[in-house]
């Protein structure tokens, strides 16, 4: 067993730090609070390295069948908006597709990526929704812009999360999704409900990695 000494969990500051896994290339602790399962910070890519695997992500805008999949939250979200509502892609990436898709749906939506649309000025802003697709689960501080994310969000607005979910000890271990050296926190529906109570939303899991987060203020 991997000692937790020294560690923090990096969503809700809790200090009690359970080992959880670990394989080859990594070791992964989970907390007893929020449920969030993370690499700890001495094992995680630096900014440079990231942007080294983001930059081979072939995320074209008129791919039908990438359009597809961000349609799993795109989809849902837009019919929670009221019309005319704007928002946020958080984490855009290298290729924004799910703004231009909400755009055309008539929700106008900025993007924000701190390595690929890093405009300071867009975090200034607040919004009706904020989507964060396959971008959560990058956060090496997700306490920090989680706490961001939602004071841009306007009272009753939506955050929409596309990120996959932990289920257990065992299906951990043999998860593909922890194999991506550049995923460093791992969400369940625990840590969701979590953050729910934190930050006073209602709560909906839609599918087996979207959920949504509506502001009840």
């Amino acid at each position: 067993m991997k000692p937790a000494d020294n560690l923090y969990c990096p969503l809700c500051a809790e200090s009690n730090i359970e080992y959880f896994h670990s394989d080859k290339q990594r070791d992964y602790f989970r907390c007893p609070t929020c449920l969030l399962v993370f690499v700890p910070p001495g094992q995680q890519l630096n900014l440079q390295q990231q942007k080294a695997i983001y930059d081979y992500h072939q995320n074209d805008v008129h791919d039908e069948g990438y359009r597809k999949f961000l349609s799993r939250l795109a989809m849902p979200l837009s019919a929670r908006l009221l019309p005319g509502a704007t928002g946020l892609d958080f984490g855009c990436g290298p290729g924004p597709t799910l703004s231009l898709m909400l755009t055309e749906q008539g929700f106008p939506t900025a993007i924000y990526d701190p390595i690929y649309a890093n405009d300071p000025e867009v975090l200034q802003a607040r919004y009706d929704f904020i989507s964060c697709t396959e971008a959560a689960e990058h956060f090496t501080a997700p306490g920090l812009e989680f706490s961001r994310i939602f004071s841009m969000i306007n009272s009753q607005g939506i955050l929409a999360i596309m990120t996959k979910r932990v289920i257990d000890r065992q299906a951990f271990a043999q998860w593909h999704y922890k194999i991506d050296p550049t995923h460093v926190c791992f969400f369940s529906d625990e840590t969701f409900l979590w953050l729910a109570d934190r930050f006073r939303c209602r709560t909906e899991f839609i599918d087996r990695d979207v959920v949504i987060l509506s502001r009840l203020n």
